[in-house]
């Protein structure tokens, strides 16, 4: 009884909101994918139906690095919760003048438009427009990691000042999900819709990409979300760090996508 109530608290210490958790396991047989990725990390799963976790690599996943491209998502949040973007089709400009970045990055768009294409040029023009003191207040409101905000305005979630842990990003998503986030409930909705990228009759797919350099230089990604089946609905966060010459910057998404599978889902069965 002791030993499972200390790896319940493990698993609810870190979360942002989601200690109902009542059941934990550790499966070692998803090593396998990242095996042959080449790449080191963790993948957690919280099944919302039973509350069980399921955690591939304890250590990682209490591992607070920096969101990267994740935090797009509270970007978006807080910009349109305080109205720095009226709308979600209201369209910026990206600071173009940064070089070798994709065309489409560097074009006018919207918040969904960056989002769906990692445009860290869009997040880092809207940062300027939020603000410092914004930031701090809603990232002490929702708890988001170690909450730190030191550096420049558009780079603090990218120099390895703020950091996340996976099953802080995974409570993160499920407060999304059921919009129990202090901010504005059509905000929320409008943001988790914006992390649709596979619909079908079988499945609908959300997730966010993240992929930068840890304070040790080591590449890593992220791949933060949520799969419904079956209006069933389960949350995920992987993490990675790059080992050798893996420099695929979709690597934690096929990761996440192979353990699903490894699951059993994108069948409409689960």
């Amino acid at each position: 009884m002791k030993t499972l109530y200390r790896l319940s608290l493990v698993c609810c210490v870190s979360f942002l909101f989601s200690c109902s958790v009542n059941k934990a396991r550790t499966d070692n047989e998803l090593k396998q994918y990242f095996d042959k990725a080449g790449a080191e990390g963790c993948f957690t799963m919280l099944n919302n139906a039973d509350g069980e976790i399921t955690v591939y690599n304890m250590a990682f996943d209490t591992l607070r690095v920096q969101p990267a491209g994740t935090f797009g998502i509270v970007n978006a949040l807080i910009a349109l919760q305080t109205g720095v973007l009226p709308d979600e089709n209201t369209a910026i400009s990206p600071d173009s003048t940064v070089l070798n970045m994709d065309s489409l990055c560097n074009t006018n768009m919207n918040i969904k438009e960056a989002l769906a294409s990692d445009c860290v040029l869009f997040d880092q023009a809207l940062s300027r427009k939020i603000g410092k003191a914004n930031y701090q207040k809603w990232l002490d409101s929702i708890s988001y990691g170690n909450k730190k905000t030191i550096g420049a305005v558009d780079s603090f979630w990218c120099n390895n000042q703020l950091a996340i842990s996976p099953d802080e990003q995974l409570g993160l998503m499920k407060k999304i999900y059921f919009a129990q986030l202090p901010f504005r409930k059509s905000v929320q909705e409008s943001v988790a819709e914006m992390l649709l990228r596979e619909d079908n009759s079988a499945y609908k797919l959300y997730y966010k990409n993240g992929f930068g350099l840890n304070a040790k230089k080591i590449p890593v990604q992220w791949t933060v979300g949520w799969i419904v089946e079956n209006r069933h609905v389960y949350f995920f966060s992987t993490l990675i760090e790059c080992k050798g010459n893996v420099s695929n910057s979709s690597t934690s998404l096929s990761i996440t996508k192979n353990v699903l599978k490894h699951y059993g889902f994108f069948e409409g069965k689960k």
